[in-house]
């Protein structure tokens, strides 16, 4: 297992990114989380050679996973990721806002159907149930995104969408 640390800057050039995740909110400041076997995550993936964008990579993995659109997506940071014997790598994370929900369906690289939980954001982090570098990631998320979205009045209410 790996050593994760926390990093709101930009990416190192020549640092490799191996995985882009997003911190996806509803437009009244819900955050999406992608649940499986009684377990919740974030949405997004590997990066692919076709992927041109890290926002690109974001758009197909939230796609194929959970046929959902974005719009105004924005760079958050990366965990710097170092594991015994290999180079450091980065997974990189984004946030973004839900543009379009499409019926659930099965995901299209591997055949699972996920559910899609809207959660409040004070409950994000017991959802998520990260070690203390993914906790600052997700309060991190919360700030940017309340300073770069317009969110309507949020109802305290979660639901499966």
């Amino acid at each position: 297992m790996g050593v994760f640390t926390w990093k709101k800057e930009k990416l190192p050039k020549g640092l490799p990114v191996t995985q882009v995740y997003g911190i996806i909110f509803s437009d009244d400041g819900k955050v999406l989380l992608l649940g499986n076997d009684n377990r919740y995550n974030l949405s997004g993936g590997h990066t692919e050679k076709f992927d041109k964008t890290l926002e690109d990579t974001l758009k197909r993995e939230l796609f194929e996973e959970m046929n959902i659109q974005l719009k105004n997506i924005h760079y958050l940071g990366y965990l710097l990721v170092r594991e015994k014997g290999k180079p450091e790598y980065a997974q990189a994370r984004m946030i973004a806002q839900i543009k379009d929900v499409g019926q659930v369906r099965p995901d299209l690289d591997n055949g699972k159907t996920y559910k899609r939980l809207l959660a409040c954001p004070r409950n994000v982090k017991k959802y998520l149930n990260y070690e203390e570098e993914g906790e600052k990631m997700v309060d991190d998320a919360i700030l940017l995104a309340s300073q770069k979205f317009k969110f309507k009045p949020l109802d305290e209410t979660e639901k499966f969408i």
